[in-house]
């Protein structure tokens, strides 16, 4: 058995594939498995895959007849993976070296963990220009806390336990966005695990015109909708119009008027005492969750010609 299952959908991702597939054959942790699925491409990838699967034994290529969306395709691989831990990578993007190397040590370390990510760092299409840096909270209530009105993981690096993925039957199928924050809330849910993120930039994001993340048509912004509603109502019994609304503004880090950030602060309020309530999170972590919610309200905060400009224009309209 592997130690790992590394698991890659692909859809025409000719132009940066091999570099992504080079990425995991250079890690230096070498006892893996590599399942790439070509969900229906209509380009080159197929081909590519082929002669890397000629090349090295370890690559086990499926293909799709026709595309039918990422959680699908991963699914396909995930029910073939025979490894202890199933992790996560894109076709567009590169893992370095020592990824898996360091995801495999950090779960042996720690059994109560059930999915580990990293950190990233986002570059320019051609790898010459680094971008920003993608952090993460490592802590396991900020990753609840932050998986409603924030960035919980970069979902491409998470590593989970074969047997807790497998269990709550990988992602829901039929998703083409979502998915990843989907699957992540079923297994805390579901099985109450450990989540953690390596404070390590272990993963390079390119950052192009027709990746996934660029892709704001209705449909996907419909389905990642949906995702957060659906948390809610697992949470509250309910998903108010307004509150997701708020919601998708924090993590959006968009500046709220003062009725609103009041609102907000009600709400962020409302979720940390529902997490504690079906222990998602431990009673001791509340001081830490209520300095985050703070932290993230004061991001909301106009800058100072905003607020003046605030000021002025309710104060002549009381004149």
């Amino acid at each position: 058995m592997p130690t790992v299952s590394v698991v890659m959908s692909v859809y025409n991702g000719e132009t940066f594939l091999a570099e992504a597939i080079d990425s995991i054959l250079a890690q230096t942790l070498t006892d893996f498995e590599f399942l790439i699925v070509d969900d229906g491409s209509q380009d080159n990838s197929a081909e590519i895959i082929r002669s890397y699967q000629q090349r090295d034994s370890r690559i086990r290529f499926f293909q799709l007849e026709r595309n039918m969306g990422i959680a699908d395709a991963r699914n396909r691989a995930i029910a073939e993976a025979a490894g202890e831990y199933i992790t996560i990578m894109d076709c567009d993007d590169i893992s370095l070296p020592e990824r898996l190397e360091k995801q495999v040590a950090f779960l042996r370390a720690n059994p109560e963990i059930g999915v580990v990510g990293a950190r990233g760092r986002a570059v320019s299409e051609d790898l010459s220009t680094p971008l920003f840096e993608l952090k993460v909270p490592e802590k396991h209530c900020l990753i609840v806390f932050a998986t409603l009105v924030g960035v919980s993981f970069i979902f491409t690096t998470i590593m989970v336990r074969a047997a807790l993925i497998k269990a709550v039957g990988g992602y829901q199928p039929g998703r083409r966005a979502g998915e990843e924050r989907d699957l992540c809330w079923r297994l805390l849910w579901h099985r109450q695990i450990g989540l953690a993120n390596i404070p390590e930039f272990l993963y390079i994001y390119r950052r192009h015109e027709s990746s996934l993340s660029h892709n704001r048509n209705e449909v996907l912004e419909s389905q990642r909708r949906e995702t957060l509603a659906g948390i809610l109502q697992q949470l509250w019994g309910e998903a108010p119009e307004a509150t997701l609304n708020r919601f998708l503004r924090l993590r959006m880090q968009e500046k709220l008027g003062w009725a609103e950030r009041r609102a907000a602060k009600n709400d962020m309020s409302r979720l940390i005492e529902s997490l504690i309530v079906h222990n998602l999170v431990h009673t001791s972590d509340k001081p830490l969750l209520l300095a985050e919610m703070n932290r993230r309200l004061e991001g909301t905060t106009p800058r100072l010609w905003q607020q003046f400009c605030h000021w002025r224009r309710h104060h002549f309209q009381r004149q």
